[in-house]
């Protein structure tokens, strides 16, 4: 344990250096992202945050390679080679997306080429657990198509929830810091190796993302971009398969925490992603623009219209994620409780349509401000046509 908190105090230290001199160099090299009618930031902000993240992840781990304690980590195994190869790539794809707007299949092909370093190098999901059933095991065949699968959706997963400042950040350090504890819970009880990759990299992610909230946080002095959101995507994926994908035995818990990192911010991503399908049937129903183009109507969006401000919107989604968090973790250090998970997620989840749904939003504002329309947030002013009338009409 000593171990894992120097690297995980380099970790913060050289992500926090790291991210203000990447902050001074994107300012002098105009690799800032300006505002627009579908971002709610005010002002060009860098984007270089990628690259502090994905440095500071190579000084820790080569900090880890050096303490003889997490030595055994790195001997015998082709695992930590293939996840820093396999960073490497995702960071230069999200990096020049960043900088020079790439297109989708072409960063897809980016997340199937590190997921296929990841299977080459031995990170390869070998079984593949059912909720409530056993486990499936993986054909030769099967293997390398599940494991890229795997780090599509979780790259793509971190990456979507990138909408506000200190989000994406936060949901992955909560996420990670449960996923560790719980790597600990299954070393104590004999069922991982002492020589797991999986733990130490769930603390460079944590440590990762506490250093660079100091900067990401509200109002942001510099944005992670898809080079730190997709690094962080990949490192949880690496470490989820490395434990769900490469164990067999039975443990309480084991089965919603080989989903957890990635069942926590979908289940976050759950409006966003119907707002964004309903969006896109909206569209093509009524054939006014492409079908794929961005609105204002995602998660963070209808909170910031119900009135809370960026700050409140992200500490709303980072209280959320830790009490899913804490519900994946309850069967693990107690033994019991299983069964209720499932239960306490879809309760949440209700919770939180009853309170976003438009017509129950449209409802209250009738009831409390007798049918005026809410307050745009400064964002929203700014990117407001000014034809018109004197405030625009709130989208559909």
């Amino acid at each position: 344990m000593t171990s894992y908190l120097v690297v995980l105090g380099v970790a913060v230290a050289t992500t926090f250096v790291l991210t203000e001199v990447m902050r001074r160099l994107a300012i002098r090299t105009g690799a800032v992202q300006d505002p627009d009618e579908r971002r709610v930031h005010e002002r060009p902000t860098p984007v270089l945050g990628g690259a502090a993240m994905f440095g500071a992840f190579l000084v820790a781990m080569g900090v880890a390679w050096f303490l003889p304690e997490l030595r055994p980590v790195f001997e015998g195994s082709s695992a930590p080679l293939g996840v820093v190869l396999a960073a490497a790539v995702i960071f230069a794809v999200g990096q020049l997306d960043d900088l020079r707007e790439v297109s989708a299949p072409a960063k897809t092909a980016g997340q199937v080429f590190a997921g296929s370093i990841l299977y080459l190098f031995g990170v390869t999901l070998l079984f593949f657990r059912v909720p409530f059933a056993d486990f499936v095991v993986l054909s030769p065949d099967l293997a390398p198509l599940v494991t890229v699968l795997w780090v599509v959706g979780m790259v793509n997963a971190v990456n979507l929830i990138d909408g506000l400042d200190g989000l994406a950040a936060g949901i992955v350090a909560i996420a990670a810091t449960a996923y560790f504890l719980y790597t600990d819970r299954l070393t104590d009880a004999g069922l991982l190796a002492a020589d797991s990759l999986s733990p130490l990299l769930a603390v460079i992610v944590v440590g990762i993302c506490l250093g660079f909230l100091p900067h990401n946080f509200h109002p942001a002095r510099i944005f992670m971009g898809d080079a730190g959101a997709m690094l962080l995507g990949l490192l949880m994926a690496a470490a989820t398969i490395m434990v769900g994908g490469q164990t067999v035995d039975q443990f309480s818990g084991q089965t919603f925490f080989f989903f957890a990192p990635l069942f926590i911010p979908l289940i976050i991503l759950g409006v966003p992603i119907f707002d964004t399908a309903y969006a896109i049937v909206r569209r093509a129903v009524r054939r006014t623009g492409s079908v794929t183009a961005p609105d204002k109507q995602h998660l963070h969006h209808r909170l910031m219209r119900l009135g809370h401000g960026q700050r409140r919107s992200v500490l709303i989604l980072w209280a959320w994620t830790a009490i899913l968090s804490g519900m994946v973790l309850y069967p693990a250090y107690t033994g019991r409780g299983n069964g209720l998970v499932p239960f306490g997620i879809l309760a949440l989840g209700v919770t939180l349509y009853a309170v976003l749904h438009p017509q129950a939003r449209r409802e209250r504002e009738r009831e409390n401000g007798r049918g005026k329309r809410p307050a745009l947030t400064r964002g929203e002013r700014t990117a407001a046509p000014r034809t018109g009338s004197a405030r625009p009409a709130p989208p559909d």
